[in-house]
């Protein structure tokens, strides 16, 4: 048994919260996904469960192989990527993908294969990494704000006016994640006030040019507009029906659930097995169920603190930072909606969820950051070598 674990590499508490979850998913995913089944008509139970087994897997692969690639390599891998990303959100937005009047352009077919693969979170990760890159490179040297906006913010600008026409929380997520990266690494505070204000502004400019021109750029706006009215108004019982229908699962969850498969509420509620999986989840298991896997999310979040912490190199600290954060803080808007505290977003739960390229790119991502806590533990290794050890102290 030794002789397989030897291959793993990097935090152990991250390999096991990793494989709790995973291993956790295919109890909800199968319950949920009855939805899709008996209700909308498509596939079986089996067929979904059967499916999400092979993502996680191929997933665990993408992750073991990533996490066997030395963290630094990723700075050549980050400049060379950025472009052809770059390129893919450009075909993805122009692909003109309308579903009920609004922009869906996030999805391209794999050719041969058939599979969907949305762009925006390959984005996410390719820019993310740059931004670390950049960051580490600049670090404590005087940055002109014209090369630190070519350099590093027209980049992230770019994906992110790219994403946002048809998904909003993924755009603002990035940018939101970007900034704190900007923050954590020390980039000077007055550009990162005039970023945060070119921003807003932006975004205003956007939804005024939308509003004036609303054949010009196909987009989300309405939909926007309609959950934040829906989420603050509750008198309005048809644009609340999903909200409404995840409550009482919440509610019908009580303190120890239903019980496994037991849900009542997935055969209403619309991505049960997706956006909405958290509420079926309670409703499951319970308030001590919802619980125990926020537990494990926020031990997530702590390991990621420690690998950044004690990593020396400023770019693994701001890659691990980077790598990590966003899929806690993804995990927290899912949960947030399905307790009716955020507005409807779209964000899955991070390898709970059914799905194939997020769930990937999750994969991806942690094997990123057991990659940087490989290095650390590997660095604080006493050396089996005492010369070697005297020659470092003199």
């Amino acid at each position: 048994m030794r002789s397989v674990f030897r291959h793993f590499k990097g935090d152990k508490v991250l390999w096991g919260v990793v494989a709790l979850l995973a291993i956790f998913s295919f109890l909800p995913v199968f319950s949920a996904s009855s939805n899709l089944s008996y209700v909308v008509g498509v596939g079986t139970p089996t067929g979904y469960l059967i499916k999400h087994c092979i993502i996680l897997i191929f997933g665990f692969f993408l992750m073991f192989l990533v996490h066997k690639i030395p963290y630094s390599y990723f700075k050549g891998i980050s400049i060379l990527s950025l472009p052809l990303v770059f390129l893919l959100l450009i075909y993805t937005a122009s692909q003109g993908t309308v579903i009920a009047g609004a922009n869906a352009s996030r999805w391209i077919r794999i050719p041969v294969i058939g599979l969907s693969f949305q762009t925006s979170t390959l984005a996410f990760v390719s820019l993310l990494i740059y931004v670390a890159y950049y960051l580490a490179k600049n670090e404590g040297q005087p940055q002109p704000f014209g090369r630190a906006f070519l350099l590093l913010w027209l980049p992230i600008f770019s994906f992110v006016f790219l994403i946002l026409p048809s998904n909003f929380s993924t755009a603002a997520l990035l940018f939101a994640m970007a900034f704190v990266l900007a923050f954590v690494g020390r980039h000077p505070a007055k550009y990162l006030m005039g970023i945060v204000l070119s921003g807003v502004a932006g975004f205003l400019l956007f939804i005024l040019l939308v509003k004036a021109f609303p054949d010009s750029i196909p987009n989300r706006v309405d939909t926007w507009m309609n959950r934040i009215e829906n989420f603050n108004s509750e008198d309005n019982v048809a644009g609340n029906y999903q909200i409404e229908r995840a409550k009482i699962a919440v509610a019908s969850g009580g303190l120890l659930g239903v019980g496994a498969g037991k849900s009542v509420m997935k055969n209403f509620l619309p991505q049960s097995s997706s956006d909405f999986i958290y509420a079926i989840i309670i409703e499951e298991y319970g308030l001590i169920g919802g619980c125990m896997l926020l537990l494990l999310y926020l031990v997530l979040l702590f390991r990621i603190v420690v690998v950044a912490y004690k990593t020396t190199d400023s770019f693994g600290k701001l890659l691990a930072v980077g790598m990590g954060l966003p899929i806690v803080f993804q995990a927290l808007i899912n949960m947030g909606v399905a307790l009716q505290v955020l507005p409807v977003t779209g964000q899955t739960l991070p390898l709970i969820s059914s799905g194939g390229t997020s769930a990937w790119m999750t994969c991806i991502a942690f094997g990123i950051l057991l990659s940087v806590s490989g290095n650390l533990q590997v660095s604080e290794t006493p050396s089996d070598n005492p010369l070697a050890e005297l020659s470092e102290i003199e």
